[in-house]
């Protein structure tokens, strides 16, 4: 008896999942192209933001020589002096820091209400916009290009069934 109970629950199971394997592999196209949507909204929130950085600064602007301390990949950190003659290393680093070396000094804008807020001078989220635009297309790329090749595929196989 216990052997029929445990039959019954393996075929349901494998029913189960043959139903959600058929399920994933009819959304799948959807889902990359979801997915490939998703990656250029997020590079459209990211510009926006730097935007919004760059509107605090213009709004509050104090400029700066500053010293780079790390021209490290994720970040470049650098020192410089506000108003106060308070040393301020910004924790995020600076933005838009492309071609900056340690130990190079460089001009700088700053939020003077909040000095965490620096970029490089004359720079701006404009500087940044080519970057999102090739990583928004990468992902269609990737995404996109997947999602088209299941649907050949999809259509293939219906094809080679109706024949």
């Amino acid at each position: 008896m216990a052997g029929g109970v445990a039959a019954e629950v393996v075929v349901e199971a494998g029913r189960t999942a043959r139903a959600f394997g058929v399920t994933v592999l009819r959304t799948l196209p959807q889902v990359l192209v979801g997915f490939a949507v998703l990656v250029t909204a997020l590079c459209a929130v990211a510009f926006a933001g730097s935007l919004a950085d760059d509107l605090a600064i213009d709004r509050d602007r104090g400029t700066a020589t500053a010293e780079v301390l790390d021209a490290g990949f994720g970040r470049t950190l650098v020192r410089f002096p506000v108003a106060d003659g308070q040393l301020e290393v910004p924790e995020r680093g600076v933005y838009y820091p492309r071609g900056l070396q340690t130990g190079a000094t460089v001009e700088v804008e700053y939020a003077r209400s909040e000095p965490d807020l620096v970029r490089v001078a004359g720079r701006t989220a404009w500087a940044g916009l080519p970057l999102l635009l090739a990583f928004a297309a990468g992902g269609w790329l990737v995404f996109g290009g997947a999602s088209a090749l299941v649907r050949r595929r999809r259509r293939r196989g219906q094809s080679a069934h109706q024949e």
